[in-house]
């Protein structure tokens, strides 16, 4: 290590302290001592610049998280009010805190559910953990203890706890964690493009997913069952948006064996889509939600679960019983997070920025599809602001590169050189720009990403890549 660091970077140097000190999540650990870190020093808008003052468009929000963009001036004065006026306080044991019970009834207030209630984390990942307590609570409570599986789908992402960990239905996430752990079903992913079988049409795609979760349900036992958790539109699976109608057999399905709907929001939501939630988009009834990301734009660490009467009502019979509802983390309600949290909700609808991510999706769509006539372009996919371009060696057949040949990574990194922000998931460019974008950075973006593509065509050809 001291070696490589003495030949890379200059000792002392923030790119050398990296590489001795830190453990990065999701990233080729082998790879990233290699190559060492890229630094960011500073954002603005809907640009972040390097350490050596290079401006890079962010096409990805982060990690699908900063819609307001950054620097937003009003959430910058609302977390130092909120600061210096209280800057902790717990809801244990009955405690509360205004921006808590404010940022709570705005988000029930919002929700596609009736009397809802707000549970508040920090993150995804805690949201899907709560999720996954709450199931097993809920129907220890009320007498059906037999009644605690749940159904995933194979590329959906929900975060990396181990209950939540084992919900995402990637294998990078299971592998040497020994997940999932027991009681975590995954069924199919409901992607047509690599999933239709020759001559299947969408409908005859779509009814064979939820013939298959049939059986799954039925081979299970339907009283073993507690719920089915999906996001509207998965994204680091690879962005798939679910063919017409696959949302509403899945929900007939689940409610003919009592088997409730948790809706995964934690990138979908509050704009994303074009709507306050990916539900709505896509036409979910949901009976919990959880959210996290936008909720506060990402500028502090928030997430909610939010349920409806009829489960919290079991809650509180519980508790009644045990003394105790045993589950909560030291910054549940955070003020300062949730102050901020309540803002940016506050924001979305004083700029109207729902209407304004919906109209600004149509040139971004347009955009994408503008990619899928290029011979390296197997699909160019999405919904809202959100979509993904797949790279394929035959785009007649459809045939993936092979994983080691890292055609994905390399566009990714021309799209970097270039001045973008893109995430490779596999060999799908991911894109999910702030909401707050305009026509001129949707041009930039492809602009710049045309250039990328480009060079990754030529790389591909010169490496023999192609099978077409």
């Amino acid at each position: 290590m001291a070696k490589l660091l003495h030949n890379e970077f200059p000792p002392g140097s923030l790119h050398a302290k990296d590489l001795e000190y830190v453990l990065h999540p999701t990233t080729n650990l082998a790879a990233h001592l290699e190559n060492g870190p890229t630094v960011t020093a500073r954002a603005e808008g809907v640009y972040i610049y390097d350490d050596n003052g290079k401006q890079y468009l962010e096409g990805m929000a982060g990690l699908w998280c900063t819609a307001l963009g950054y620097g937003e001036e009003e959430l910058i004065r609302v977390a130092t009010e909120q600061m210096r006026k209280l800057s902790y306080s717990q809801l244990f044991a009955g405690r509360t805190n205004e921006p808590s019970v404010l940022l709570a009834e705005k988000l029930c207030n919002m929700v596609p559910m009736e009397n809802a209630r707000a549970f508040f984390g920090l993150s995804g990942s805690d949201a899907n953990d709560t999720q996954v307590k709450l199931m097993r609570y809920y129907n220890n409570a009320r007498g059906k203890p037999e009644k605690k599986k749940i159904i995933a789908r194979n590329r959906g992402y929900h975060g990396v706890t181990l209950a939540s960990g084992s919900l995402t239905g990637l294998p990078a996430f299971h592998k040497h964690f020994d997940l999932p752990i027991d009681g975590i079903l995954h069924t199919d992913a409901p992607h047509y493009y690599r999933g239709h079988r020759p001559g299947e049409s969408e409908p005859q795609f779509v009814n064979r997913l939820v013939s298959n979760l049939e059986k799954m349900i039925h081979r299970e036992g339907a009283d073993t069952i507690a719920a089915f958790i999906a996001e509207p539109v998965p994204g680091a699976g690879g962005v798939i948006v679910p063919p017409e109608g696959y949302y509403e057999k899945v929900q007939g399905l689940l409610s003919a064996h009592d088997i409730l709907f948790i809706d995964d929001e934690v990138i979908n939501g509050f704009g994303r889509l074009g709507e306050p939630f990916g539900a709505t988009a896509m036409g979910i009834k949901p009976d919990t939600m959880s959210f996290a990301k936008a909720i506060s734009s990402a500028y502090l660490p928030m997430s909610a679960v939010t349920v409806p009467e009829f489960l919290f009502e079991t809650l509180v019979d519980a508790s009644r019983e045990l003394g105790n509802f045993g589950h909560g983390f030291t910054y549940s309600g955070h003020p300062v997070c949730a102050a901020v949290a309540l803002r940016t909700l506050e924001i979305y609808e004083e700029r109207d920025l729902y209407a304004h991510a919906a109209k600004i999706s149509v040139p971004f769509q347009a955009g994408l599809q503008s990619f899928a006539g290029d011979d390296l372009v197997g699909e160019a996919r999405g919904k809202g602001l959100i979509g993904a371009i797949e790279l394929v060696a035959n785009k007649e057949t459809g045939e993936p590169f092979s994983p080691t040949a890292g055609v994905g990574a390399y566009c990714a990194a021309a799209a970097q050189r270039r001045g973008l922000i893109v995430r490779n998931l596999g060999d799908s460019l991911a894109f999910c720009p702030p909401i707050i974008i305009d026509d001129s950075h949707v041009n930039e973006m492809f602009d710049k990403f045309r250039g990328a593509l480009d060079d990754t065509t030529q790389w591909a050809r010169e490496q023999k890549l192609q099978t077409s």
